[in-house]
């Protein structure tokens, strides 16, 4: 059976034991890789905050009026700080530096370059026209409907930034892959973001409002990003890697509080609406679902085809499958609003990213044993041929 050696060096112990949580170059250790509680529960929590903000915008309606009413240039400016808090520390983790391994891992970074780039942003436009244009449009109100395909491409259009480094780890995944991928990503995402959603949002027959989408992207993808980085660095010069593993591990709470409380004012707008149509959070779900498994299964059978180890199609075809959801939810209602339909699909994005996720790793860890005879059998070919 092939599978990454393990490496001495910065992202190893002696024993080869593999490590997981980004420091400088190195990641904080775990013999046995798992989520937190709090991670891995997170469905629950949303669907608790679901029923808190339903329930609370239906007894305190002008409470939520009020806040919706806190704007400067169209951004909510309660929501713009919860944004900021859930974005910032995951953008800490990231080592930018790690960059310069790109080459290391040449096929895995091209697999999932063209998924998160090519493939997965237009494979969801065209679900969303499909199913929710199309299929669905006599069960959804009208005058959202095209809210809700900008949501949805909006979604697919940020790649995972945070939790890839669990779902990685929890498929036994290479960690220099993980994180070179995860900078490269984000590298991209800021030039890239804004193109890619205004050309699909104007293919879908949606106005884009460019200034708008320009703001978010600065607001919460440039602004976060450098913030981040200037943080990062100040503690790993005053306290090392030791020093940043310690900040990671109080703001991570602070993150998804931060997620949460989002979540309880955007259904404090939307609450109304969903009492009167329920089905409209599984109707979102579909095209989401089908999504995620699509860009995962084409990732997966890309690096096996490409000779990758499973130790990065693993990895790939996470990262190539997972969206960046606090970044989608936050951009959704800086360009749509908070009681859109834009910022509702987000968050059905938020609400089954955990469960899919897992199902996703649990696939690729059982099919470990038919990828990799695959390798098997193409050395063995190569082997004859010569």
């Amino acid at each position: 059976m092939i599978c990454c050696p393990p490496q001495r060096g910065p992202f190893t112990k002696e024993d080869g034991e593999r490590v997981i949580a980004i420091t400088d170059g190195a990641w904080q250790r775990h013999r046995n890789p798992s989520m937190s509680l709090f991670e891995r529960y997170l469905t629950v929590w949303v669907a608790l905050c679901i029923v808190a903000g339903v329930v609370l915008g239906h007894l305190a309606p002008s409470v939520f009026h009020a806040i919706g009413a806190m704007e400067i240039a169209r951004v909510n400016l309660p929501v713009a700080v919860l944004i900021w808090l859930m974005i910032i520390p995951m953008l800490i983790k990231i080592d930018f530096a790690a960059l310069g391994q790109v080459r290391q891992h040449w096929r895995g970074i091209g697999v999932t370059l063209f998924i998160n780039w090519a493939v997965k942003p237009f494979s969801m436009a065209a679900l969303g026209a499909f199913f929710i244009g199309h299929l669905f449009r006599p069960y959804l109100p009208a005058e959202q409907i095209s809210s809700y395909i900008a949501g949805l491409i909006i979604l697919a259009a940020a790649p995972c930034t945070a939790m890839v480094f669990v779902w990685s780890n929890l498929t036994r995944g290479e960690p220099h892959f993980t994180l070179t991928q995860v900078a490269l990503n984000d590298t991209i995402m800021v030039f890239a973001f804004a193109p890619i959603v205004g050309l699909l949002l104007g293919l879908s027959a949606i106005t884009v409002p460019w200034n708008t989408l320009v703001l978010s992207v600065v607001l919460y993808i440039v602004v976060p990003v450098i913030v981040a980085q200037l943080i990062r660095r100040s503690v790993l010069a005053n306290g090392g890697p030791e020093g940043l593993s310690r900040l990671l591990a109080t703001m991570q709470p602070v993150s998804l509080i931060a997620l949460l409380a989002t979540l309880v004012l955007l259904f404090g707008f939307q609450g109304e609406e969903i009492i009167a149509q329920p089905l409209i959070i599984l109707m979102l779900a579909i095209p989401i679902l089908i999504q995620v498994y699509f860009n995962a299964g084409f990732a997966y059978l890309l690096n096996r085809f490409m000779g990758e180890q499973h130790c990065v199609a693993g990895p790939s075809a996470l990262i190539g499958a997972s969206n960046f959801f606090e970044l989608a939810v936050a951009a959704a209602i800086s360009l749509f609003g908070f009681n859109s339909g834009a910022a509702l699909a987000t968050v059905v994005g938020a609400l089954i990213e955990v469960p899919v996720m897992l199902s996703v790793v649990s696939i690729v860890n059982r099919s470990r044993e038919w990828y990799e005879r695959g390798q098997v059998e193409r050395e063995a070919l190569a082997k004859r041929a010569s």
